[in-house]
Formats: structure tokens, sequence, C-alpha cells
């Protein structure tokens, strides 16, 4: 049995002037498919969410994605777990022609206030190659297994 490598891929990053002092996104481990982002809202002034609010949540960085990548920004399970916040969009596009700041929209699906702190993990990030589609119009399509059977149709017996 061979081991995979990752591939790799060089991306330019650009730290914005309020997210100097954090750290760039980066893996937490050798086998993570996501890189943390993290806050960078003012030490003096964190977001403070009420159950329910959403907020916009600026990470302090902005990314060249090569064109044929995207990068897909995820939510973290942990604080979806321990305090039920999550992202309205998940995922969330970053398109290689976009130049501006990457920022996270985080909803408080909990019972409780939660404040978003400088540095703290608020999403990860994925670097994903995407494909372009040329649609060919048919008059029909191949058969499958499956055919036009929709939501909730798959491994259902019977």
């Amino acid at each position: 049995m061979s081991l995979l490598s990752h591939s790799s891929l060089s991306v330019s990053i650009a730290r914005l002037p309020h997210g100097n002092g954090l750290p760039i996104p980066g893996y937490a481990t050798a086998g993570a498919a996501g890189m943390d982002l993290y806050a960078a809202v003012p030490v003096d002034e964190p977001v403070v969410m009420a159950a329910g609010e959403r907020a916009l949540i600026p990470t302090g960085i902005a990314v060249a994605l090569p064109q044929g990548y995207e990068a897909q920004i995820r939510p973290r399970s942990g604080l979806a777990l321990r305090h039920g916040i999550g992202m309205v969009n998940s995922p969330g596009t970053i398109d290689s022609d976009y130049r501006g700041e990457i920022l996270v929209l985080l909803i408080n699906h909990g019972a409780e206030a939660f404040a978003v702190e400088r540095g703290a993990r608020i999403a990860q990030m994925i670097v994903a190659p995407v494909s372009h589609v040329q649609w060919q119009v048919a008059e029909s399509l191949s058969p499958s297994a499956r055919g036009e059977s929709g939501f909730g149709s798959t491994g259902v017996n019977g």
C-alpha cells in the first residue's frame, strides 16, 4: 500500500492592517483538510452575538487564488457543538478573481450570547480545484438506477 502525498499550491496572501499580529491560515495537523481562519476584530471590541443574531467577522487577510481554484469557507465543528455557532452561507465560496478581505458570516444558533474575540478561530478554509462546465443540451438523459427519485429516496428499502 502506498501513501498518497499532499499536493502543494502556492497562493499569495496579503495581511491587512487590522490583521497584523494574527497567524496566517495554517493546518493544525498533517492530515487536516482545512486551515483555521482567525477573527481580526479589535482587542477591546469583541463582537457579541445574541442568540439568533448574525455577524460579519473580518479575518484581516486577502488572497489571490490561481484561476481554476476556489476557497471554501466552512464552519468549525467545535464552535457548533459547544456554542451553536455556524455559518449562514455554508460553505462560503471565495472565487479566484476576488481580491477583497475574506469575511465570515457567522450565526448564533445557541441559547446564549457568544463573544467573538480577536484571534478566535472562527472558520476553516479549504482551497480546491473547480471545473467550468460546458452544458450539452439533450432531449433525454441516460438512465440510472435512481432515476427521478428525489429527496430522501436513497438508501430507502420499499
